[in-house]
Order: C-alpha cells, then sequence, then structure tokens
C-alpha cells in the first residue's frame, strides 16, 4: 500500500508540472498572439468568409429534438430551428416578452389558468421530404401535438416535469392510460387542458393558477412546433432531422465536432423590433445596430465543438471564430484589471461583461448508500464536505475572479434572488466540517489518514467529471480541500452525453455542472428538489414532503413578499440538509470580433444568433 501510495503521489506530482508547463505555454501563445501587429489580425477577418458567423462550443451537443434536449448548446442550436409562439425582445431590460409566431400576447384568464395563443397565419415549416413538395403552414394542432409529444411514455422526456408542474388538465390521465394498457400514445384524443379551438387558436388550462407558465411558451428548445409528419417519418431519428418554422435549417452535423446552420429560404419577411430602455446606452446601441434589418442577420452559421479552451481561445485571436466566451484561464490574459486588453481592443475587438443568470453545482444522489439519506449522519457528511470547499478559492484560482460565491439555489435576476442572503452554502469552514464528522461517526480508525464510514466500513467519495481542462482543475481543487478534513475522493471521468445519461439512471454518486435560468422565475431553481421532478431536472433525487409542499405553495402565488417568504423557508431547507452544493454565480465574458454585429446574450433567450450579422465589408 505505501509503495502504491507513494508512486500514485508521483504521477500527479509529474502530471501538475506537466500541467503548469502547458499552461505556461499557452499563456505564452495567447501573449504572443496579443503582440501580434493589429494589421494581422484585420488580415485574418478580411479573409473570413462573408455573411457568415462562426462560432465554437465548449461542450459537444447532443441533437435537436426539443423534448430530449439537456444542455445548453444544442439548446442554442435548436433556437435557431424551431419556434414558440413568444420570444423574449434581444434589448429590452428588464426582460419583456414579445409576440413570435402568435399573432399577439395571449389571453390569460381564470386567475391564470387558462392561456388562449393566437397564431399568426402565413408561417410555414423549412422545406422537408415528409411534406411531399408541398409548402406546410405551421397551425394550432403543431403546438398542441408539439407539447402531447412530452406525454407521450415511449419519448421517456427528461423534461415532462417542465409541464407536469404546471398542472395541464387531463394530460396526465392519457399518459397513465397509455403506460396501464401499454398502449401508444393517443395523439388525436383531444382534452380540455390542451386543444386546438380552430385553425390558428389553441388553448391550455390548468388545475390551479401558474403566474409564471407563460414563460415557458417564449424558450423556442422547449416549445418550439414540430410538424408531426415529420416526426412520424424521422422517428427515432428526429434529433438528427429538425424541421421548424425557424430563421435556420439544419444542413451537416458531424456530431460532437461541426454543425453548420443555413438560412430557411422559406422563412417569412421579418424585421427587428426591440424597445430598450432609457439611459441603457448598450442596449441603444444595439438597437440602433440592428433597426430596420431583416433577420436572420446572416446566411450561415459555422459551429465548430472545441472542448478545450486553448486552441478555442487561439482560434478567436487567429479569426477563425467571430463570438468567444473567454475561457477563464485566459482571463487575465484578455482582461487585465477585468478591461479588454489593449492590444485587442486597437484591433476593434469588444467585451460584453454581465454577470449571468446560472450557478455552478454539485449535487449529492440521495439514492446513493454513502452520502444519499436523511438521517443526521448522512446529512452531516453531506453539509461537511460542503463546508470542506472552498467556493472563494474556485472563484480565485480556477475561474480567476470572474463570478460571486452562490448562497442558495436560486439565481441572479430571478424571483426569489436576494443579494444580501446569506448560508452555510457560502461558508467555508474546515474545522466546523471536521467537528460534524467526528460527532457523527465519521473517523480515521486505521491510522492511514482517511476517515471511515461509522460503520467501520470505507469512506471513498466518487465525484463524476469530464475531462476538460477546467474540469481537471476543479477536481484538483475538491482533492486538496477534502483531504484537509480527511476524506477521500476519487473521479470518474466521461465524456458529457455519457454522464447526461448515467445521471437519469441514479448510477453517480456525485456531479457537478452549471444550471442557466430560461426565464424570470427563480421557483425552477427550487425545482431541482422537488420530490415528483426526480429523475429530470432534480438529479440529486431529492425527496422530502415538506419542502415539496412548500414549492407547490410558491408555485401558485404571484410574485410578492407571500412567494419570496415561502422560497426563502425553501433556500433554508435546501442549506439545511444540502442536496446540492452551490459553488459560484459566474460572470461572463464575450468578445466579439470587429466585423460582428448585433450580438448581446440575452439572460433568458437562447436565440442570440439570429440577431448577430457580420460586417460584409470587414469581412471582405
Amino acid at each position: 500500500t505505501s509503495s502504491g501510495s507513494t508512486s500514485t503521489s508521483t504521477r500527479r506530482a509529474s502530471r501538475r508540472r506537466a500541467e503548469r508547463m502547458r499552461r505556461r505555454d499557452w499563456l505564452g501563445a495567447s501573449a504572443a498572439w496579443l503582440a501580434l501587429p493589429a494589421a494581422t489580425a484585420r488580415a485574418a477577418q478580411r479573409a473570413a468568409p462573408a455573411d457568415t458567423l462562426r462560432v465554437a462550443l465548449e461542450t459537444a451537443e447532443t441533437g435537436f429534438d426539443p423534448l430530449a434536449i439537456g444542455d445548453e448548446n444544442s439548446n442554442r442550436v435548436a433556437a435557431c430551428i424551431f419556434e414558440s409562439p413568444l420570444c423574449y425582445d434581444h434589448v429590452a431590460r428588464p426582460v419583456k416578452l414579445r409576440p413570435l409566431t402568435a399573432a399577439a400576447l395571449p389571453e390569460i384568464g381564470d386567475n391564470f389558468r387558462s392561456f388562449t395563443f393566437r397564431i399568426r397565419p402565413g408561417i410555414f415549416f423549412a422545406d422537408d421530404p415528409a411534406f411531399k413538395g408541398r409548402p406546410r403552414e405551421l397551425v394550432a394542432q403543431d403546438y398542441v401535438y408539439s407539447v402531447k409529444r412530452y406525454y407521450d411514455p415511449r419519448n421517456n422526456s427528461e423534461n415532462l416535469y417542465v409541464f407536469e408542474n404546471a398542472g395541464i388538465l387531463d394530460l396526465p390521465a392519457l399518459r397513465e392510460r397509455a403506460l396501464k394498457d401499454k398502449t401508444p400514445f393517443d395523439y388525436d384524443r383531444e382534452v380540455e387542458g390542451l386543444r386546438a379551438l380552430d385553425r390558428y387558436t389553441f388553448r391550455i388550462r390548468l388545475a390551479a393558477p401558474n403566474p409564471r407558465f407563460v414563460y415557458q411558451f417564449a424558450l423556442c428548445g422547449l416549445t418550439g412546433a414540430l410538424a408531426r409528419e415529420v416526426v412520424d417519418a424521422y422517428g427515432s431519428d428526429i434529433a438528427a432531422h429538425p424541421v421548424g418554422t425557424g430563421p435556420y435549417r439544419l444542413a451537416s452535423w458531424r456530431r460532437a465536432s461541426r454543425i453548420e446552420l443555413v438560412r430557411n429560404p422559406l422563412y417569412r419577411e421579418r424585421f427587428f423590433e426591440g424597445e430598450p430602455a432609457e439611459g441603457d446606452t448598450q442596449a441603444q446601441a444595439i438597437a440602433a445596430e440592428l433597426a430596420g434589418r431583416r433577420l436572420p442577420l446572416t446566411e450561415r452559421i459555422e459551429i465548430h465543438v472545441v472542448d478545450e479552451a486553448q486552441p478555442r481561445w487561439l482560434a478567436f485571436l487567429n479569426g477563425a471564430i467571430d463570438q468567444i466566451r473567454v475561457p477563464v484561464d485566459f482571463t487575465t490574459v484578455a482582461l487585465p484589471g477585468g478591461v479588454i486588453a489593449p492590444n485587442l481592443a486597437r484591433q476593434g475587438m469588444r467585451l460584453q461583461r454581465a454577470l449571468q443568470p446560472d450557478m455552478v453545482m454539485t449535487y449529492f444522489n440521495m439514492l446513493d448508500p454513502v452520502v444519499g439519506g436523511y438521517t443526521p449522519d448522512k446529512v452531516a457528511l453531506r453539509r461537511a464536505v460542503a463546508l470542506a470547499y472552498d467556493s472563494t478559492e474556485e472563484l480565485r484560482l480556477v475561474r480567476h475572479g470572474q463570478g460571486v460565491p452562490a448562497q442558495s439555489v436560486v439565481v441572479p435576476f430571478t424571483s426569489g434572488y436576494d443579494a444580501d442572503y446569506r448560508s452555510e452554502m457560502g461558508d467555508h469552514a474546515p474545522a466546523r466540517a471536521k467537528a460534524l464528522l467526528d460527532l457523527y461517526g465519521y473517523v480515521d480508525r486505521n491510522g492511514d489518514g482517511w476517515r471511515e464510514r461509522p460503520d467501520g466500513s470505507p469512506l471513498v467519495l466518487r465525484l463524476s467529471s469530464t475531462t476538460n481542462q477546467l474540469s481537471r482543475r476543479l477536481n484538483e481543487l475538491w482533492r486538496k480541500n477534502l483531504a484537509k478534513v480527511g476524506l477521500r475522493i476519487e473521479f470518474d471521468l466521461a465524456t458529457w452525453g455519457d454522464l447526461l445519461k448515467r445521471g437519469r439512471s441514479a448510477s453517480l454518486m456525485m456531479w457537478g455542472y452549471s444550471w442557466l435560468a430560461g426565464s424570470p422565475d427563480g421557483g425552477f431553481f427550487l425545482g431541482i428538489a422537488y420530490g415528483p421532478n426526480a429523475n429530470e431536472s432534480n438529479d440529486s433525487r431529492f425527496s422530502l414532503p415538506a419542502f415539496d409542499r412548500l414549492f407547490e405553495r410558491q408555485n401558485v402565488l404571484p410574485d410578492g413578499p407571500e412567494r419570496e417568504a415561502l422560497m426563502r423557508e425553501g433556500k433554508n431547507m435546501l442549506v439545511a440538509h444540502m442536496p446540492y452544493k452551490v459553488h459560484v454565480h459566474t460572470i461572463n465574458n464575450d468578445l466579439l470580433q470587429p466585423r460582428v454585429r448585433g450580438f448581446w446574450r440575452h439572460p433568458f433567450a437562447r436565440e442570440t444568433w439570429i440577431y448577430t450579422g457580420v460586417d460584409k465589408e470587414t469581412a471582405t
């Protein structure tokens, strides 16, 4: 054992030295690029293809069927292809809803139990062989069908919880009938909760008030309309054949490598509309850039998957991509002191910087025999792990200050978020962690330096992770922090797609990633601990009846002091039981090439690329 430990230690030291050398090489290469004459960068931009927006994804997409999308990057692509009835105003802050395929905002009645949408006539799907050469108009029944798909047991959608939590009348019973009778889901059966009233009108009725339900119909990657004949034609391969009414269509796709979107030639005449707030100079400037422009702004979007930060960063510096979210490892190079590096600014590059409505978190699988459960000893273990981890160190060393420590699961810019709220979630307290572990019997019984479980069996935590540079650095921080309190941790490395699948099957002990808000409703983030959402948004499988009842109570209330008080109580419950350790809310830094116009990352919408153009004179 001693020899193995020494060998492992030597290998780790070698890896750390190699890592430091690689990082110095990367930073050196970045500095060299920054020192290049501005003319070199301009030459690269002139060589860029005209009317093509080039972007890079940090992680691989999973597919483009809305009901199966569980990742941010697939969502951004799908939002260019599909259209929901509503959308967000691109430049309005605070955010504002606008009609997209709808003729107007929906009629809301019966104390937020009834929502009636009227679709504008004359909107058509992109051409596809499934339509047999005939134009296919968007009708109300397409939205009815698209929502019903979430309830079809064959689809096993991880996003079903969005609609089940809303309580659409009769659809759960339709789903249960298919499950009980082992028969195909009956799409043709009309139900009171979701029905087309005429060719262009559909209505949704809920069992209980839901004042924020309307936001779900501004998410193109969730409630975008699909045509039934397309789904029937492609069957289980529908994720590779997305056909919508949106401004782009999928031209080619090499999985986890390259995606090409081209303008949908059947897309209707649509011009930019926006209402920037008075005094918001950035919004006013972007609205002026887009004024009178027909959407989308480019003929083509070229998307490359580049999961490692260094090649992605150098591709941007080399003019090969038009927009980049600055990798954290290169923050000090690109943004010394939080402002754009002078040489980048001289080349005409621009910085957009904003706190994000997101949270980086790690969940504990409540079904796991080691970290799961509700007995005092299991709660103490999770709390001790959370107290041992230093989120402030993560911000300083790994994220280079690009974020703020998180105190709860609720994210900035959403209801229920309170910048003054403080909790144990944000504490780093190794002494308290040790005291909790000692009190509940997690002690070192054999003198090897590692704590055992109360019954004397080995205690080994397993954190799942991807293999990219950021994940490796976070894993080392976990290892160091937990070693200080005598906890041993190992890492289960896999691809993002594999971890998503295994997470849904509850086979991971611990895993961490980030959630990004899709609406101003902070209740969504309490929903990741709602018991009925297990196997969907509730990856931890946390199930506490008292919390579930609280979640249901706040869900029917309008925004206001009563709801805020309930949400605060819910946040306190999650801190006490710690199914999630929330680390930080990140600051996003977007760098844009000189030729880019109109780009502005919306806090909730995902269709930013349709508003993004390239200056043809600069490009050519």
